[in-house]
């Protein structure tokens, strides 16, 4: 699976796998969709231009940075449930760096709740936060 040498990525992936890779100065999420797609919010995906939801691939996910998969304890919504969350906002271009990133569009798809660690480890727990 690893086909990008300086890219590390993991072995088996579960869809619906909430995965993170690091960026300068902050953590990126996206959704593992299957057949080594994933699905994330492009956010600045060029300087100062936001990008869609969309639908790419893990190695352009990853960015030749390491992927890890984050446990999400108990998600309500899990594997095909969350992927198919994910595709209803495919398109979507709101991102909002403070109130809909990619975390806060992962954590959605996994638990119905809009929400980003990031950002509450910057403003506190209650900032920002939608439903």
């Amino acid at each position: 699976m690893n086909s990008h040498p300086e890219t590390t990525l993991p072995e088996a992936l579960s869809v619906g796998a909430h995965l993170t890779t690091p960026r300068w100065g902050f953590v990126h999420h996206g959704l593992y969709a299957g057949n080594g797609r994933v699905i994330h919010y492009a956010g600045f995906k060029a300087w100062l231009h936001r990008g869609p939801v969309e639908e790419i691939s893990l190695v352009e996910f990853a960015d030749r940075r390491p992927v890890q998969v984050e446990s999400s304890p108990a998600p309500r919504f899990a594997g095909a449930a969350a992927v198919a969350r994910a595709r209803t906002r495919l398109g979507e271009d709101c991102y909002r760096f403070l109130s809909n990133n990619c975390e806060h569009f992962v954590a959605w798809c996994l638990t119905g709740i809009s929400r980003s660690a990031q950002v509450e480890a910057l403003f506190g727990a209650n900032a920002f936060q939608t439903a």
